[in-house]
């Protein structure tokens, strides 16, 4: 696929939402738990729908969070759950994580969550995370690493899904293979006190496989990764038919397995 400026690889479509409406606090960010504690300010950038966010806010309560996103219909997702959840000690300002239009060390903890695997330049993120972040404060991440996620049993089409959703990712100027260059990311941004880690979601009872196989089988057709991936040329509509197959087939198989692998830093700024 041709270069192309900085583009979100999934959009919004349903099936996306879908998925990203299932994270929580505790599954998507039990590494950054620790360093919350009530009257605490958060800014959690990238916050997608808001689930985490949500949660975020509910720990650091009468603290407040500020959630940001590059465009207000993105924001409204997390506005949307916030009100149905009751959250109220939550801001929400569209914001670009290169360019933070915030002041120097306002926040206790700056959060991103599955954002530095989509941005243009995620050394220049981390470097406006941390500005914005107090002294002696939290900078945290968590990216999954495509290239080391891996299944049960081998279906050739979840092969050409791994490979086409890296080549589309990269020709939208991301990295995929983001969890495991966090460290070498933070280091090259300036901080010297950075805890690494790693933890994975695992998908193998017949409910989760149904729910992550099903959700891959309509993202590869509806989603913007299948638009992208058609106007580019590098796959037909019958190549994503066959890729949605496969993921059917895996999700049927009574011993499937899947497992996502993500990277984690906890930078002191």
């Amino acid at each position: 696929m041709p270069a192309a400026p900085n583009v979100y690889t999934h959009g919004h479509h349903e099936s996306v939402l879908r998925s990203h409406r299932w994270r929580t606090a505790e599954n998507s960010a039990a590494y950054l738990l620790p360093h919350l504690a009530p009257g605490s300010s958060v800014l959690d950038v990238g916050c997608g729908p808001g689930t985490i966010t949500v949660d975020l806010a509910a720990r650091v309560a009468p603290g407040r969070v500020t959630a940001v996103e590059i465009t207000d219909d993105a924001l409204q997702l997390a506005r949307t759950e916030a009100d149905a959840r009751g959250q109220g000690n939550i801001d929400f300002a569209v914001a670009d994580v290169h360019a933070l239009d915030l002041s120097d060390g306002t926040f206790d903890v700056v959060h991103a969550h599955q954002v530095l695997q989509h941005v243009a330049d995620p050394i220049q993120a981390l470097r406006e995370m941390r500005r914005v972040c107090r002294p002696g404060g939290i900078v945290a991440a968590r990216d999954s690493d495509y290239a080391a996620f891996t299944w049960f049993p081998r279906v050739p089409a979840l092969d050409d899904w791994l490979a086409l959703y890296q080549q589309a990712a990269r020709a939208n100027g991301g990295e995929p293979d983001a969890g495991r260059r966090l460290l070498s990311w933070a280091h090259a941004a300036g901080f010297t006190d950075v805890r690494a880690t790693a933890s994975t979601w695992c998908f193998a009872t017949p409910e989760d496989r149904e729910w992550w196989g099903g959700m891959w089988a309509e993202r590869i057709l509806n989603s913007d990764l299948a638009r992208q991936v058609l106007a580019a040329g590098v796959a037909t509509a019958q190549d994503l038919r066959n890729i949605s197959d496969g993921w059917r087939e895996w999700a049927e198989a009574a011993d499937a397995w899947f497992a996502v692998l993500h990277g984690e830093i906890v930078c002191r700024a």
